[in-house]
């Protein structure tokens, strides 16, 4: 007899940025048209920027397993939560050495084919200006505006109490 699976699909950002000796959040989600199973696995792998050899990453089988030798060593943990989908890891440290292509393959039993989510790390030396600069300066920007004019306002709303005064002084005399 013939099973018909159908396919996992994993769900990852295309590339990530990250500044040299900081940590990363490697996000990797997935959908199934299977429930989660117990015989659910993941495997991250890392294929480095200058072509060698694939480098075991992350394993996870009913629970997460740390490589126990390479570059990864005491640098990655487990960030995902099975139960919404979500098989994330996080780089910890990260050196110029680790640019390269990550991939999370994700097998659910009877779903044991689907695509292999691939996330680009480029690790740089310091953040270039990018729209979360251009964000703060614009908030800081509308922030210094708004008080100018509050503090516009509230200087006119004094000088027509001013005025007013003055005018209700001057008709209390001529009365």
């Amino acid at each position: 007899a013939l099973w018909l699976a159908a396919a996992v699909e994993v769900h990852t950002a295309k590339e990530v940025v990250a500044v040299n000796g900081t940590n990363q959040r490697l996000k990797c989600t997935f959908s199934s048209s299977s429930p989660v199973s117990q015989q659910l696995s993941v495997s991250w792998n890392f294929q480095p920027q200058d072509l060698s050899s694939h480098e075991p990453v992350f394993y996870y089988l009913k629970e997460p397993y740390k490589p126990p030798s390479g570059r990864f060593k005491e640098r990655v943990t487990w960030d995902g939560n099975i139960e919404r989908n979500d098989v994330s890891i996080i780089i910890w440290n990260l050196q110029p050495s680790d640019n390269g292509t990550f991939t999370c393959q994700v097998t659910n039993w009877p779903d044991v084919y689907g695509t292999i989510g691939e996330v680009r790390l480029r690790v740089v030396q310091k953040v270039n200006f990018s729209e979360i600069h251009f964000l703060a300066v614009a908030i800081g920007s509308a922030s210094v505006l708004m008080i100018i004019v509050v503090t516009a306002v509230i200087i006119c709303r004094q000088h027509r109490r001013k005025a007013r005064d003055k005018r209700i002084e001057v008709a209390d005399t001529e009365l």
